[in-house]
Formats: structure tokens, sequence, C-alpha cells
């Protein structure tokens, strides 16, 4: 990594707070966690809005969100990212097949309309050589309405941002998933 993160005692004590949680939740704390919490403002911030948009209330399913950050997070060539949003996919009953097909989804039968729709936004917002079109937002129509549409868009947003971040800050993976992608 480019930054090493500070000793945990280092954090205030309210960061230390979400670090006691991602070790309940991951089994140990999070190395991006570590860097972002360098700016305890930021970090809680970001900490708040990934919160909100993993939430169970969401209206995109689990697995349609798993799917979205792991393809944004292939793109970016984040190895922690992909590790992470992969073993949520598969905990999320995505099978390993169609995991392993999301690299080359336009070639695979497994993936539904809906899925196609969403992949292809996320393809046309995170490649900086393609833009969103009126087809990729009607295609999505068919099966969002507007606050879903926003909170699609804020997903693969949110997730270009961490990929980003980690994979500049060459953040590793931490070992989450049993398959490689």
């Amino acid at each position: 990594m480019h930054v090493e993160p500070k000793p945990l005692s280092a954090y205030p004590f309210y960061i230390r707070l979400f670090f006691f949680k991602q070790k309940k939740t991951y089994g140990k704390v999070l190395e991006p966690g570590l860097l972002w919490a360098r700016s305890p403002k930021i970090f809680s911030t970001l900490a708040l809005l990934y919160g909100a948009l993993n939430r169970k209330s969401s209206p995109l399913s689990p697995a349609l969100r798993s799917l979205i950050t792991v393809r944004v997070s292939q793109i970016n060539h984040c190895k922690f990212c992909i590790d992470i949003n992969a073993n949520t996919l598969l905990k999320r009953g995505v099978s390993e097949e169609k995991t392993m097909a999301l690299s080359d989804w336009q070639n695979s039968p497994m993936f539904d309309e809906i899925e196609i729709a969403a992949l292809k936004y996320c393809e046309a917002m995170t490649y900086s050589n393609k833009e969103v079109t009126g087809q990729h937002i009607d295609a999505l129509k068919k099966h969002f309405d507007d606050d879903a549409l926003v909170e699609l868009t804020g997903l693969i947003a949110f997730q270009n941002m961490s990929s980003k971040f980690n994979s500049a800050l060459d953040i590793p993976s931490q070992g989450f998933c049993k398959i490689k992608l």
C-alpha cells in the first residue's frame, strides 16, 4: 500500500467503534477503513453513505447491488473491492458460475433483463470513454421508478469513488472470497 494505516489506538474513539463493528462483521478491520479514517470526518460521512446504500429497505435487490459493485470494482482494478464484493455476492445467493461470468456478462446467458440494463448503465457511468444515453435510462425505467434509478446511480458513483481510492492507494485483497475473479 502507498499509505500505511495508523495504529488502532491513534484513531478517535468513535472511529474505533466502526472498526469494532467491521471486525465483528468481517473478522478483521478493513484496510480501506483504516486509510479513510485518517480523515475522521470523511470516514464517518462515508460510512453513513455506505450504510444508506446498503440498507435492507433499498429498492434495489441485494444481489443486484452486489453485481454492480463487483463490476465497477473489476473495471477500476480494485483488488480489495473485487475480493470483498464478490464474497458478498456469493453470500447473497448468486452462483459461483454467474459470479465468474460477470467480467464477460455481455456474452453470458445467465443475466436477466434487469441485470443487463443495470450493468450497461454501470459500464456507461464507469468507463471514461462511454456516456450514459437515453437508451440506458429507458431500459432502466422499465424496471425501476425514479427513486430506484437515483439509488442505482448513487451506488455506482459511490463504488467508483471507493474502488478508485483503493486502487490508487494499492490496497490489496484481504482474502474474503474463495474464488478469484
